[in-house]
């Protein structure tokens, strides 16, 4: 129970890495709001974490929209009466193609979802990890934002501007016991990416790459979450098999 009254919000938490964090905190004890769009995904996860004894409650929210962000924050605290952890893991890329062949809208919008869903939570949890004496921010980035890739600009961009952020964070934040890193999952088999990869087989295109699941990434975030105010801040743990 590393995680014993501690309160945390998981975004995205209603399938793939986000849930599998979400039950995983509430088993160390931690009280959770999970955040996605799809309400029964939600409800789902929430009730299967009061079944673990642990107080949880489930808002609907688009990360896109901060007025969304600002209810869902203020009605989060309201319920668990604190926030000590956010683990900001909604995300994903919607377009795989080159620029001038992409759609540019559809291209903005995995920046809003990717970054600018990072940038609200964070700014609107501040506050709240402030009032409980300090806390844990964790963002899960990508390789692909630390390395440069032929067909998928959006993300790579989106993701690269989690792992600035994440640092500028860190920095303005290192006297206020607040942490703020990035978690790189490598090649998870979710439903995002169920016509890509396949859980425990080896990467399609690289080499000595394989495929995991949602629950192989919960030892990494679970670390993070309990190292404490004086933990490591503004770092990139990555699970990938390969130089970044």
């Amino acid at each position: 129970m590393q995680l014993l009254g501690k309160c945390a919000i998981v975004t995205g938490g209603g399938r793939g890495i986000g849930r599998a964090i979400a039950l995983a905190f509430a088993r160390e004890g931690a009280d959770i709001c999970v955040v996605a769009r799809t309400q029964s995904q939600i409800d789902e996860v929430t009730a299967e974490i009061r079944r673990l004894g642990r107080k949880a409650t489930a808002i609907a929210c688009d990360v896109t929209d901060f007025s969304a962000v600002e209810s869902a924050v203020k009605d989060a605290a309201g319920t668990l009466g604190q926030i000590d952890i956010l683990v900001n893991n909604a995300g994903g890329g919607e377009e795989r193609t080159t620029v001038g062949a992409d759609d540019p809208q559809v291209w903005r919008h995995v920046i809003e979802l990717n970054l600018l869903g990072t940038y609200y939570f964070s700014r609107e949890v501040l506050r709240h990890l402030r009032e409980s004496g300090g806390g844990t921010i964790i963002n899960v980035g990508s390789g692909m934002g630390h390395q440069a890739r032929v067909g998928n600009s959006s993300y790579n961009a989106a993701k690269a501007g989690v792992w600035m952020l994440t640092r500028c964070m860190a920095m303005e934040l290192s006297e206020e016991n607040i942490t703020v890193n990035e978690l790189i999952p490598g090649p998870v088999a979710t439903e995002l990416t169920s016509g890509l990869f396949e859980e425990n087989k080896p990467h399609p295109s690289i080499p000595g790459e394989w495929v995991k699941g949602p629950e192989n990434v919960v030892p990494v975030a679970l670390f993070l979450a309990v190292q404490g105010s004086h933990g490591p801040t503004g770092q990139s743990f990555s699970l990938a098999r390969r130089p970044l």
